[in-house]
């Protein structure tokens, strides 16, 4: 496999979870612990691209290295491609984007991202996905849903249930279509040229009316290939009771 970065964007902003980087999971900060999943992956560097003193003097603590970005970027892709610039990083050279709010991201996960670009010339982004096994989530707006082609590339992301089963939904849709649709796993695998490019695209339609930002990439004809996993990701954590779930694994 060719040598690649993991990223880890941070930000102590948060609307649902202030300081969210910083809170206890055991004995480290959770953007530590997202650190410490990464660096049992085949990565040649795991770093956290953080916008504040504080977030850096953490990992510093605990031999995670980190870059200090601008706190005013209006997204974490905005924030990575700074990361890019910093560490030198451009071209061909591969990025995995590992969310800061994923404590127990697989770590096979993040090398099948990063394996998946290496193997696709084509594709300017990786991701991952995995099929539903529950229809309350197909359902759910805040679950984002993939639609492939015959190469593993996505088509399309939604939070609409797609594909939209005709013939089950018109008979009360009761049960999953098959084969499952997909769920969109949120990790990216980027090439650093791709990735410090991203922010100068505007900003499209789909991607404002969905509020998913990999929709700009698709709606300027850049491909994204897909990782599909039977292994359903570990919890994140967006919410103060997600926070409390995830402590007790700790």
């Amino acid at each position: 496999m060719r040598p690649f970065t993991v990223l880890i964007p941070a930000r102590l902003a948060s609307t649902r979870l202030p300081n969210k980087p910083l809170a206890a999971l055991g004995d480290a900060p959770m953007v530590v612990r997202v650190a410490q999943r990464a660096q049992l992956s085949q990565a040649q560097r795991t770093v956290v691209a953080c916008d504040s003193p504080e977030i850096a003097a953490a990992c510093a603590a605990h031999g995670v290295d980190a870059v200090l970005t601008r706190n005013d970027h209006p997204s974490g892709s905005d924030r990575l491609a700074e990361a890019c610039a910093l560490l030198g990083l451009d071209g061909d050279d591969l990025v995995v984007n590992v969310q800061g709010d994923e404590p127990l991201i697989a770590p096979r996960l993040i090398d099948a991202v990063a394996q998946l670009l290496e193997q696709r010339p084509q594709a300017s982004m990786s991701t991952a996905a995995h099929p539903f096994d529950s229809l309350e989530d197909l359902r759910n707006p805040n679950v984002v849903k993939v639609v492939l082609d015959a190469q593993d590339h996505a088509l399309y992301f939604s939070r609409a249930p797609i594909p939209w089963w005709r013939d089950g939904s018109a008979a009360g849709g009761a049960a999953l279509p098959a084969p499952a649709p997909l769920r969109h796993i949120g990790i990216y695998g980027y090439r650093a040229g791709f990735l410090r490019l991203f922010p100068a695209l505007s900003q499209s339609p789909i991607e404002h009316i969905e509020a998913l930002e990999q929709l700009r990439a698709m709606w300027h004809g850049h491909r994204i290939a897909v990782h599909v996993t039977d292994q359903a990701p570990g919890p994140g954590v967006d919410t103060a009771q997600d926070l409390e779930r995830v402590r007790r694994l700790f």
